[in-house]
């Protein structure tokens, strides 16, 4: 692998007809890939996916916008028996669409709080969604309390916030837990994450697409996929005036690091 996406849906019916090309246009281009799952049936397809693969492995949990869902860790704990499988998530707090706040955010941080459960017990990194309602940054905070006092008593326990839009605050705070955040092809076309994306030591750098999701410029609009994650490399390189080659060879050994990846 050259470059890895740390974050795509490849599983989903956006790609039936055409996975295989969309897979080996990655094998040709040296691009890896973290199949995220959703929910327990996309968990179940991610992993069937990545079988066999040398450069795709999986993670499996219930986004927070599906918590009512929620059964239980069980059949998850299964899934995470498997060696593909390397993290746990899709998985934590999302306040941008909420239709009953308080109900919400209580079902919300139960489920987040069983699969922080799962990554102890498995000794797997968290895939993180924390989406804050609009202008504000409250769906960070309310994490940032969970996650401190789960790190107090799990000091081993580690993981990525997905798809980072916070500010320099909210970053500092969770580099303080030794939580990678990744990034997406918003870097791109948007000059919004350029202060944040400068602070975070490269250490701590992930790249992601968030395929089939936030493809970056000619195709915006259209279907995204994971090749989009070469530009997303380019684009921090930019961004922080750093040689291209010493970004994409330190954000592919974070993601390495972290989920363990052999």
């Amino acid at each position: 692998m050259r470059y890895f996406d740390a974050h795509c849906h490849i599983q989903f019916p956006h790609y039936d007809e055409d996975r295989d090309t969309v897979m080996a246009a990655m094998r040709n281009a040296e691009v890896g890939g973290l199949v995220v799952g959703t929910d327990l049936v996309s968990s179940q397809k991610a992993v069937e996916l990545v079988q066999g693969s040398e450069t795709l492995w999986a993670t499996v949990g219930l986004h927070p916008n599906s918590a009512n869902e929620w059964g239980g860790n069980r059949a998850y704990r299964e899934l995470l028996k498997d060696p593909k499988v390397v993290g746990v998530g899709e998985c934590g707090l999302d306040n941008y669409r909420p239709e009953d706040p308080a109900a919400t955010k209580a079902k919300q941080r139960e489920v987040f709080e069983a699969h922080i459960a799962l990554a102890v017990e498995s000794n797997k990194p968290l895939m993180i969604h924390s989406r804050p309602s609009k202008g504000t940054s409250d769906a960070y905070r309310d994490m940032l309390d969970i996650l401190r006092a789960a790190k107090n008593e799990n000091s081993d326990l580690r993981g990525n916030i997905h798809f980072f839009v916070g500010g320099v605050e909210e970053a500092k705070a969770f580099l303080e837990l030794d939580f990678t955040l990744s990034f997406t092809a918003v870097l791109t076309f948007a000059r919004d994450y350029d202060e944040v994306v400068s602070y975070v030591p490269l250490s701590h750098i992930i790249s992601e697409t968030d395929a089939p999701y936030i493809a970056p410029p000619p195709n915006r609009g259209k279907r995204n996929d994971p090749l989009a994650v070469i530009p997303v490399v380019e684009a921090i390189a930019g961004i922080r005036n750093e040689e291209l080659e010493t970004v994409r060879i330190q954000v592919l050994e974070n993601a390495r690091k972290l989920f363990k990846l052999t």
